[in-house]
């Protein structure tokens, strides 16, 4: 069961919102690869925010996302995509259904 997870908050430039998407799409064959990122959902909360939102059995799996591919994608694409910086914010998981 997933205790710990990220959620991840990304306002894409003017014009980039189609970028940011794409980007979140093809975000998933990379996390697919992670066997500790228990879930991982690319979302869009508006026009122009969206988000990550991930989940893990605990705080090891969490580092290891953090520290992978994904991450490393989103950072080097942050200055052309995103008007601001990503706004990490680490949860813990206090109920789930499903995985």
């Amino acid at each position: 069961m997933a205790k710990v997870g990220l959620l991840v908050r990304l306002e894409a430039k003017p014009g980039k919102e189609q970028a940011v998407a794409d980007f979140l799409r093809g975000g998933l064959a990379l996390v697919e690869q992670e066997p500790e990122t228990t879930t991982w959902y690319g979302i869009q909360l508006g026009p122009s925010t969206f988000g990550i939102f991930d989940t893990f059995p605990d705080e090891a799996g969490r580092k290891a996302h953090l520290g992978g591919k994904v991450a490393e994608a989103l950072f080097a694409h942050a200055p052309d995509l995103l008007a601001a910086e990503p706004t990490i914010e680490m949860v813990d998981i206090l109920a789930s259904k499903g995985v």
